[in-house]
């Protein structure tokens, strides 16, 4: 298992970057940059290339409707060649609420556009001409597509560091998972359980594999957990209701009663009442007691929360399931103690 973290958008990003070589130095691999509505994750990534020495830069994650497929082969090859072959291109359909609330862009099949994406991309990575009739995108567009019919079939100008950037699309719903199982490199839940995985995603995964590429690598899961190795009750009371509070945005509040993916998925769980409820306390504006409807074995499963040998415990769980990459987000409050985790962390994965 691959040991990464997550970066987070708010807060002083340089101070954060000037803390990376030193997670850096106790084995962390891997660091992801959100991207939902706040500063585009690419230009920081950048930065951090220029920061680190090896670890895997990876975008997490770019919404597909807010830049076109070639923009996205483009942007990636970009980082892959300043960080010398470091670049994950993570995707994801983001929601309603983002894309038609914040980029003005019709949210529309989000299943096809993952797909077409991920041929467009790495056919630009290859250095093909981009010729490309697809259900969403036409390369290049023709005059029958609403073009002016100047549009020319091209190749990158430069040669990609590599003709095959990992791909991770961020996907829970059925057929989103199967489309990652079938096509990209890695996969990225949310809310991961790993005592659920057959439940929530058994299926859908193996689907997608049956149609897998020979070609491609086994798919690493992704997943992002809340970790804090400590023996202190309010520290560890602290950080469990920071996971509590964050569960319950999601599962109460991302989304309408009918179309929240976050309420389906921990439904598949097998917290149908739970989640019912979550949501309708959050929808009334009640956000303090969604939260505290959360299931406290939910908040237990999806975080590294507690002493070593708990922690210990669940990252044995998250291995049984097949995580290959963890994205532990360090919780406590001094950076000597957020290293300290990490390195423990990457120990007890060893």
């Amino acid at each position: 298992m691959t040991l990464g973290m997550p970066i987070n958008y708010a807060g002083d990003f340089r101070e954060t970057i000037d803390h990376l070589r030193d997670f850096e130095s106790v084995g962390v691999a891997r660091v992801a940059v959100p991207e939902a509505y706040s500063f585009d994750a690419v230009s920081q990534l950048g930065y951090i290339a220029a920061r680190t020495e090896s670890m895997e830069l990876q975008t997490g994650i770019l919404p597909m409707y807010s830049r076109t497929p070639t923009n996205l082969a483009m942007t990636a090859a970009g980082l892959d060649y300043i960080s010398g072959g470091r670049a994950v291109l993570g995707i994801g359909a983001s929601g309603p609420q983002v894309i038609e609330g914040f980029h003005g862009v019709k949210y529309d099949y989000p299943l096809g556009r993952a797909r077409e994406n991920a041929e467009i991309c790495r056919a630009v990575w290859r250095r093909e001409r981009v010729e490309h009739r697809g259900k969403h995108y036409q390369l290049p567009l023709t005059e029958a597509d609403g073009g002016s019919g100047l549009g020319k079939s091209l190749k990158i100008i430069n040669h990609p560091v590599r003709e095959r950037i990992p791909m991770l699309l961020a996907a829970i719903g059925p057929k989103n998972v199967a489309l990652a199982a079938e096509m990209f490199e890695e996969f990225q839940p949310f809310l991961y359980h790993p005592d659920h995985v057959d439940a929530a995603f058994g299926e859908a995964l193996a689907a997608g594999r049956a149609k897998r590429d020979p070609s491609l690598p086994e798919l690493r899961v992704v997943v992002q957990a809340s970790a804090l190795i400590s023996e202190d009750a309010d520290q560890i009371a602290n950080a469990r209701n920071t996971v509590r509070h964050h569960a319950a945005l999601y599962i109460g509040g991302m989304g309408a009663r009918g179309k929240n993916f976050y309420n389906s998925l921990v439904q598949r769980y097998g917290y149908v009442e739970e989640a019912a409820t979550i949501q309708d306390l959050y929808l009334d504006g009640k956000k303090v007691e969604a939260a505290a409807a959360v299931p406290d074995e939910l908040i237990d499963a999806i975080s590294l929360i507690g002493p070593r040998s708990r922690v210990a415990e669940q990252i044995e769980a998250f291995a049984k399931s097949g995580v290959g990459v963890l994205l532990a987000s360090p919780a406590a409050g001094e950076h000597r103690q957020r290293v300290e985790d990490m390195r423990v962390l990457r120990e007890l994965m060893a």
